[in-house]
């Protein structure tokens, strides 16, 4: 485990697992002249959150494709079976995402759609004011996580074929409230929890990859996974996880396998090393699809429930009904 505060030092960079987030993330920087705004150029970043409620799925995110800032929210009502989503963006280079994400925030303004992340030592705010538009109700809250009862962070640094990864995921207890329309949705941080996912990553132009993520409180803690496959190098390390309530221990050669044609088949996801061996049962999905002169975005990200077991290195856990998140990108940027 790599205990440096920082990803590149004395104009190299740190490859490996991280011991905890560092406190300068900025993967260019390893670089000087041309050759640094060349890499910072094709450094694709974003910063955004999976929630995991007990009466919906949501997810939001800010990004930074150098070409283009985005954002983008959802939220799925179980019991409603309601999908209301909404989406904004701003003109290349008018919003810069911070190099220590720990201590910074991020505001993503655009007309009607505003949403802002305050990062502090003994919380995080995410505060969203987007309003009502033809398509989607107007939402306004403001989300806490505890930093203090956070899970161990999943930091990863890698080298990718014809480019390079950075991730950094922490799991936290939210409390707060959220509405959307009339409807009130209240946190519970014993039962509630956002997932942080931070990527700074110089991608080849052309990138696929398949992701998914889960979690449920624990005694201690959480356990759950992050999971993903992409083409890789030889010998470097996968920004796949076991979380349990002491570690973010490393899982690799993960299988996902869709059980059918239909894009809402079921999907199972298996370890190499079987310490991971869950079901995913979608109950929707938002999708993303985007042409943008040379660039091209397919991107679908499914919402449902895990269910299976987890085996870590001092506990087992078997599940069912496990909210989560699964996705597939296909992208040329």
């Amino acid at each position: 485990m790599l205990t440096s505060v920082s990803v590149v030092e004395d104009g190299q960079r740190h490859w490996g697992r991280f011991a905890r987030t560092p406190t300068n993330a900025n993967p260019a920087a390893a670089f000087s002249g041309p050759r640094g705004v060349f890499e910072s150029f094709r450094t694709k970043e974003w910063v955004g959150f999976s929630i995991t409620h007990r009466q919906f799925f949501s997810s939001l995110i800010v990004q930074d494709a150098k070409y283009l800032i985005s954002s983008e929210w959802y939220l799925y009502d179980i019991a409603q079976r309601d999908l209301a989503q909404q989406a904004a963006n701003l003109r290349a280079g008018a919003l810069r995402l911070p190099t220590d994400i720990m201590r910074s925030e991020v505001d993503f303004a655009a007309r009607g759609y505003h949403l802002h992340y305050q990062f502090e030592d003994d919380q995080i705010v995410i505060t969203i004011d987007l309003a009502r538009t033809k398509a989607a109700p107007a939402v306004h809250g403001r989300i806490r996580l505890d930093p203090t009862r956070a899970a161990p962070p999943l930091v990863v640094s890698a080298r990718l074929p014809q480019g390079s990864m950075y991730t950094n995921k922490i799991i936290f207890p939210a409390s707060g409230a959220i509405t959307v329309g009339d409807q009130e949705y209240v946190f519970d941080p014993d039962q509630d929890f956002a997932i942080l996912d931070e990527h700074k990553s110089h991608l080849p132009y052309r990138t696929t990859w398949t992701w998914g993520t889960f979690a449920l409180p624990v005694e201690g803690g959480y356990a759950g996974a992050n999971f993903a496959i992409r083409p890789s190098r030889p010998g470097q390390e996968e920004e796949s996880c076991l979380w349990t309530p002491s570690a973010a221990e490393p899982l690799a050669a993960i299988r996902f396998t869709q059980q059918g044609s239909d894009p809402m088949s079921d999907w199972t996801m298996v370890s190499a090393d079987g310490r991971m061996d869950v079901r995913f049962s979608p109950l929707g999905h938002k999708e993303v699809d985007r042409q943008l002169g040379l660039a091209e975005i397919h991107y679908r990200q499914w919402y449902g429930l895990y269910s299976g077991r987890l085996r870590g290195q001092d506990a087992s856990w078997e599940f069912e009904g496990v909210h989560g998140v699964c996705e597939k990108m296909d992208m040329r940027a």
